[in-house]
């Protein structure tokens, strides 16, 4: 199963919407619609970031510090998830760009910008957890296993985040940024 479909499927589970809805005091549907749109904004993300060799080398140190992050049971991981670490995370993945994805996802699921933010907190620890996990699964994982987690490389044809990059890089300029806003309603402006 590869990540977004992992994550996603952990997402559904009646008990883990319903304590994250609480936590940030949403509605369970807006909260998976949220997800739904959210986890692969932060996957591109990262794999945008992932293209420099110093952004793979803070991305695979990051992984570091997330590997040992208990992910399989998402509502002991909800209870203690730190969400200034969750801000750090945001920061660094989408930097500049961060407020106006908060407004688009705010604007497409009729959450407010404090319900998005608290939720991409909780989420982008979540991501980076499971991608530690899997980093420290693998013996001698490198670069290119991280470029193959993220989508980076053109492996297959049934590489999921390659799909993702197609559908949000529609205008082929390689920040899915851009299209950031197109994907949420033309909500967002360059």
């Amino acid at each position: 199963m590869d990540l977004l479909s992992l994550l996603n499927s952990q997402l559904q589970d009646q008990d883990v919407v319903k304590k994250i809805s609480k936590q940030v005091g949403a509605k369970p549907d807006q909260v998976k619609q949220l997800t739904e749109l959210a986890l692969p904004t932060l996957l591109q993300a990262m794999n945008k970031n992932s293209q420099t060799q110093d952004g793979a080398t803070s991305l695979l140190k990051a992984l570091d510090q997330h590997q040992d992050d208990d992910v399989s049971d998402l509502n002991q991981f909800f209870n203690k998830v730190d969400k200034q670490d969750g801000a750090k995370i945001l920061g660094h993945l989408l930097g500049n760009k961060e407020v106006r994805v908060e407004q688009g996802l705010a604007a497409k699921t009729g959450l407010d910008m404090s319900q998005v933010s608290g939720l991409l907190m909780m989420l982008a620890p979540l991501l980076l957890g499971q991608l530690g996990k899997q980093k420290k699964q693998q013996n001698g994982f490198g670069l290119d296993d991280l470029m193959g987690m993220l989508g980076g490389s053109n492996r297959g044809s049934n590489d999921v985040m390659g799909m993702v990059s197609g559908l949000l890089d529609s205008d082929g300029d390689g920040d899915i940024m851009d299209d950031v806003s197109k994907l949420l309603g033309g909500f967002l402006k360059k």
